[in-house]
């Protein structure tokens, strides 16, 4: 029985596979959709293309980014020799004189891999970026689809470990936030602008973190009964109620990160004096 979507025997269709492939539907136009769906992409890639030139230009500036008690969290923990000194800081000089370029460069490949390989971020600049697709029913221009199955989007699959390394940065900036309890003198007690911008982001940063999907199998996945397990069911629980915010989260917690880092920049610039509290 003819459906009215068989493609006509004269018809010349373009070779190749995807929308164009003879087996699928004979519908002209490449989508039926009436609305604005291309907003959500573009904002998606402005949001995060406006992240990245932000972020590749602090992290190669090497530059303004400690005012005590306060440390960029591109910058923590500070990894070479050529780190200003920071009493009581993340200054671990793991790598000596030979490393020239930013500390940053060697801390950043780790929550930028944790952000990259996440599963909400894949979704974010796959559409943004790749149009893969950009859009539901929205048909992607690529002509051949092999998902994650090859390199480099195989890669994605290292997301776990990525994870581990984010939960032992999100402990270094919980440091950092404690230590910006301090006044510029390092003397405990006090409280400025500073520490309620870093206590805001380290909040927003555990929240994105523990929100994760592969947190979430951590402390869920693998157990046939609950009932057995009930600390464990608690924290899936818990776990799963953040990972239903886990797109608010990335986008705030990326936002906090990036807030942070300018406050040090501004305070360490002397573009901008710390507000001190008490």
């Amino acid at each position: 029985m003819a459906t009215g979507t068989e493609p006509p025997a004269t018809e010349d269709r373009p070779p190749g596979a995807g929308v164009h492939a003879p087996s699928r539907a004979a519908i002209r136009a490449p989508h039926l959709r009436t609305d604005r769906w291309w907003l959500a992409p573009a904002a998606t890639a402005a949001g995060l293309l406006a992240f990245v030139v932000y972020s590749t230009w602090r992290a190669f500036a090497n530059a303004d980014y400690y005012a005590a008690p306060y440390v960029s969290p591109f910058y923590s923990p500070c990894l070479a020799e050529n780190c200003e000194p920071m009493r009581s800081g993340p200054n671990w000089e793991l790598f000596g004189t030979w490393w020239g370029i930013s500390p940053a460069i060697i801390i950043l490949i780790f929550p930028l891999g944790f952000r990259l390989t996440c599963y909400y971020y894949r979704k974010a600049y796959y559409r943004g970026f790749w149009a893969s697709p950009p859009a539901c029913a929205v048909a992607e221009p690529h002509k051949k689809y092999t998902g994650e199955t090859r390199f480099p989007l195989i890669l994605q699959n290292v997301h776990r470990y990525f994870f581990y390394a984010a939960l032992l940065v999100a402990l270094i900036l919980t440091y950092d936030t404690v230590l910006a309890f301090r006044d510029e003198h390092y003397a405990w007690g006090h409280m400025g602008l500073g520490s309620l911008v870093f206590l805001a982001n380290i909040v927003l940063i555990w929240a994105y973190t523990l929100s994760c999907h592969s947190c979430r199998h951590i402390v869920g996945g693998k157990l046939k009964h609950f009932s057995r397990h009930p600390v464990r069911y608690r924290m899936w629980q818990f776990v799963g109620k953040l990972n239903a915010r886990h797109m608010q989260l990335a986008w705030a917690s990326l936002v906090s990160v990036a807030l942070a880092d300018f406050y040090v920049y501004l305070v360490a610039s002397g573009a901008f004096d710390d507000p001190r509290f008490f």
